[in-house]
């Protein structure tokens, strides 16, 4: 059987794999909301970002595996084949994930920087559309290639490993 080297292939490795995924997105997308906020980049809205990146990570690495992976894969499921390729089950994962993250992260974002105010949902309608756009072209060309590809290194050191191992078998085993 062909083990998919670019997806994590257990639990552990399924965690790792996300939370390369959350913590970069979480450290973009934050950066670039409190960025676009401020109005330009300086000390004091550097140490914003850097109050606001725990708690918006642990809600994303909380919201995302529990609601929006879920429904993700279900939808994935519905809207493709066995036999679809790799490349359109990985692009439906990441719109669809993107699209629940981005709904709940814009009302999330805004909380966590502003507070529960009456100009949240005019908020909402102005944001979200740009974070879908923004979050969408950045997991698509950037973020998720870099977790497969840390998955693909992961992989080759373990099969490295595994493979050493074999060969060192039937050598004790000659002895």
């Amino acid at each position: 059987m062909h083990l998919e080297k670019r997806l994590p292939r257990n639990g552990k490795e399924g965690l790792l794999y996300g939370t390369i995924i959350s913590t970069l997105t979480v450290i973009f997308m934050t950066s670039f909301n409190v960025i676009l906020g401020a109005g330009e980049f300086n000390v004091e809205v550097f140490l914003i970002i850097l109050k606001a990146l725990p708690i918006i990570w642990i809600i994303v690495m909380i919201i995302e595996p529990t609601i929006f992976g879920s429904i993700a894969e279900a939808l994935v499921a519905k809207f493709t084949s066995p036999t679809d390729s790799f490349n359109s089950k990985i692009l439906f994962r990441i719109l669809f994930t993107v699209l629940g993250m981005s709904i709940a992260m814009t009302f999330v974002g805004d909380i966590v920087g502003n507070g529960f105010t009456p100009e949240i949902f005019s908020n909402w309608l102005q944001n979200w559309p740009r974070n879908f756009v923004v979050v969408l072209i950045a997991e698509s060309l950037v973020i998720q290639p870099i977790a497969r590809f840390a998955m693909v290194k992961l992989h080759e050191s373990q099969d490295g490993k595994a493979q050493a191992a074999d060969d060192v078998v039937p050598q004790v085993q000659n002895n």
